[in-house]
């Protein structure tokens, strides 16, 4: 009986002709749409590094926490988890990819930032505006990452990618 009735179903299917019914987009748009912008060199803001206590709050919710409104903390003054015209903004989730101090549920995707700052800050090594960039966009020096772009894009704001950057910077 069921074979009857799958044998019945697929010559439905063969005889219909179901173009009408089937949606085709023209891609070309939504391909220009998604399209990225080309790497863009960011340069870091006067002020833009801070030890201030918002400012490493800012950042360190940014790196640990997507946010929207199912953000587990509220987030810091300074920043906000519903954009004006309702949609959640989203912000870094860094931990997703990396580990720092105090990560919980980290990432190995991306390089461990843990003691960045006596290992390549104190050190001479890098400077603030190498860590801006790669916030801000690191297909610069890497045309093949796969790390979010984030100011390039829109996603954060200069002040979000300088607070980040403090925060990474910074003695935990």
């Amino acid at each position: 009986m069921q074979k009857v009735i799958l044998l019945a179903i697929a010559a439905f299917l063969n005889a219909a002709d179901l173009s009408q019914v089937i949606e085709s987009p023209d891609a070309t748009a939504i391909l220009k749409k998604d399209a990225l912008s080309a790497p863009k060199v960011a340069m870091m803001i006067e002020g833009c590094i801070s030890n201030e206590p918002a400012v490493i709050a800012r950042g360190k919710y940014l790196f640990h926490n997507l946010n929207g409104k199912d953000a587990k903390d509220p987030a810091p003054e300074g920043l906000v988890k519903i954009l004006p015209d309702g949609k959640e903004k989203q912000y870094g989730n860094c931990v997703a990819c990396h580990n720092i101090e105090g990560a919980k549920g980290y990432g190995n995707i991306g390089p461990d930032l843990s003691n960045y700052k006596s290992i390549f800050m104190d050190s001479g090594v890098r400077k603030s505006d190498f860590v801006y960039q790669k916030i801000a966009d690191p297909r610069v020096d890497n045309p093949k990452t796969h790390m979010t772009i984030n100011l390039t894009n829109g996603l954060f704001s200069e002040r979000e990618v300088c607070d980040l950057t403090s925060y990474i910077v910074s003695k935990k």
